[in-house]
Order: C-alpha cells, then sequence, then structure tokens
C-alpha cells in the first residue's frame, strides 16, 4: 500500500478564534474547498451525479454504502498541536495530510484544495467572515515540494507499505508504552471503551490494517489474526493513565452537533511485546479507531528499557 505524509504549513491573514483541536475545522473547510476546485457540475447531488465514480471528491468524501463497518477514507489530517485559540495575523499553522493508495497521486489536488480554503477561511466569524490563510510551503522529509510563487508542485515518491513487516532484533522485548496523543474512540462489542487491555489496541489495529490494504493495497494482508490477538490478550497492563476527553464538533452535512469523545493518556504494556513492535510503529503512522479523518487516534510508542 502507498503512503505518503505531507506536512503544510500556512500563515495567517487575520486574526482568527479556533478551537483547542481543530480537526474539525480543517477537515470540514476541506471538504467544502475539494468539491469546489474539482466539480464539474456544480449544482448535482454527488450520488446522482454520472461522474461519481471518476471524481476525486466522490471518491474522498462520498464513501459508497456497505453492509457494516463503514470503509476507511483515503486521508487524514493531523491538525496543528498547538492548542491556543485566539492567533493573530502572521501567526504560522502547520498540519500533516496523509494519504494512501491512490490518493497519492491525487496530490495536486490536495494541494489546490489547502490553497482554495486559505480564500474561504477557517475559524469563527470576525467582521463578517472567516480568517483566511495562504498556503506557504508543502514539504515531505523536510523537502519542498511545492513553489507558490512559480506555481510547481513536485511530488515525491509515496512509501510503499508492505506486510507482513520484519520482526524487531531484540526478541526480548518486554515493555513498551503506548501514548494516545489525539482522543481514541475504540469499540468492542458494540460499546465505546474506556479502558486499553492490549489485546483491544492490536483488534483495533488489525482491523485498520485490513480495512486500509484491502481498499487501497492488493488486499488483505497476510497476519495471523487468530494466533496474534490470543498471544495479546496474555500481555499485562503494568500502568495506566488514562482519562476520557469529549470533543465537541458541528456537523455541515449532517447539520447538528455532534460530541466525539475518546480516550487520552498512556499506558505501559509488559509482556513478549518483539513480535508486536512493526505493528505498533505501522500504527504511529497510520492511525487507529474511529474518526481517524479528523486526526483522531493518532498514538505514539516509547520502548521501555529494562531496569
Amino acid at each position: 500500500m502507498l503512503f505518503g505524509n505531507y506536512c503544510f504549513q500556512v500563515v495567517l491573514e487575520d486574526q482568527a478564534i479556533l478551537p483547542p483541536y481543530k480537526g474539525s475545522t480543517f477537515h470540514g473547510v476541506f471538504g467544502v474547498a475539494l468539491k469546489t476546485v474539482v466539480c464539474a457540475l456544480k449544482r448535482q447531488e454527488c450520488p446522482q451525479c454520472l461522474l461519481r465514480d471518476n471524481c476525486v471528491y466522490s471518491l474522498v468524501f462520498e464513501m459508497p454504502k456497505y453492509r457494516g463497518p463503514s470503509p476507511p477514507h483515503p486521508f487524514v489530517i493531523e491538525p496543528p498541536a498547538r492548542e491556543d485559540t485566539h492567533l493573530q495575523p502572521g501567526d504560522t499553522l502547520e498540519f500533516d495530510l496523509l494519504l494512501f493508495g491512490w490518493a497519492n497521486q491525487q496530490l495536486p489536488y490536495f494541494v489546490y484544495a489547502f490553497e482554495t480554503m486559505g480564500g474561504i477561511g477557517v475559524g469563527r466569524k470576525l467582521n463578517g467572515r472567516r480568517a483566511r490563510f495562504l498556503l506557504e510551503r508543502v514539504t515531505v522529509g523536510g523537502t519542498s515540494i511545492y513553489d507558490p510563487q512559480q506555481r510547481t508542485l513536485t511530488p515525491p515518491q509515496p512509501l510503499s507499505l508492505e506486510l507482513p513487516l520484519p520482526l524487531p532484533r531484540d526478541s526480548r522485548l518486554s515493555r513498551v508504552t503506548v501514548i494516545l496523543e489525539t482522543p481514541l474512540r475504540l469499540k468492542h462489542l458494540n460499546r465505546l471503551q474506556a479502558e486499553l487491555p492490549f489485546h483491544l489496541l492490536i483488534r483495533a489495529l488489525l482491523r485498520r490494517l485490513a480495512a486500509l490494504y484491502n481498499r487501497f493495497g492488493s488486499g488483505e494482508p497476510p497476519l495471523d489474526y487468530r494466533g496474534l490477538v490470543a498471544r495479546a490478550q496474555v500481555v499485562k497492563i503494568a500502568s495506566s493513565n488514562l482519562g476520557w476527553h469529549d470533543w465537541r464538533r458541528y456537523s455541515n452535512r449532517q447539520e447538528q452537533a455532534m460530541l466525539l469523545g475518546g480516550m487520552v493518556g498512556e499506558v505501559t504494556y509488559e509482556g513478549e511485546l518483539a513480535e508486536f513492535l512493526p505493528l505498533l510503529r505501522l500504527a504511529e503512522m497510520i492511525h487507529l479507531g474511529k474518526a481517524t479523518a479528523f486526526g483522531l487516534g493518532k498514538i505514539r510508542i516509547e520502548v521501555v528499557s529494562p531496569d
């Protein structure tokens, strides 16, 4: 499966009032801007449009209906980490756009959509309009791929994430800490979870991998799903400092306020963890759980050295 991580830097032109967690703000305006950029039939609803099977907006946002879990989106917006809500003209914001599979070939549309977002504006209206911004840089691994003056974009070759992954050299790994950097929404037995036993984390990771590779890769990866879950159930929680964070957003599409809570904090696991480390490193890249397109479910792994 192809994977790209593109860092966007924007500069505010106006004073802005933004929420502490900015994932919903950028996600919502991104959808509006992308449709503005690519839609050929401006007054046609997507489900009735003859172009829907070849339209970037439709393929990204108008997900086909299936029985069972919804298919994954081909992108994740990792919002700016800063939580301040009142920003001034000249302030910069950085966020990452993660793309999976074929979406990497559509990068010019996404960059153009973010330029268009700058004209639409973000955040609460002040003096009748939202805060505008200019797209200043797009980088990959610190290397610039976008020149706003020359209007040129040089997309890099995305990574190829192949499975199964090689095992780490140190097979004695026995402790890891998982840090939930953005709220993690997990359902197990049809209920949202407020605790994170290791087998629940691995179940969520395996579901995410299967869904992504089925939709954007070469099919479900050849993993020992039952064996991994069984062995994960033996891994114990050494310490846990998890809490629940409720995040409120307004859905323009559904025309209603929504409460999207999730787990935050960190948890340390103890047990035979070597075979899980490559998968956990992959989880750092792809996000887990529900509402990943908003940037939820971002985790970070720290290997705990033995005493």
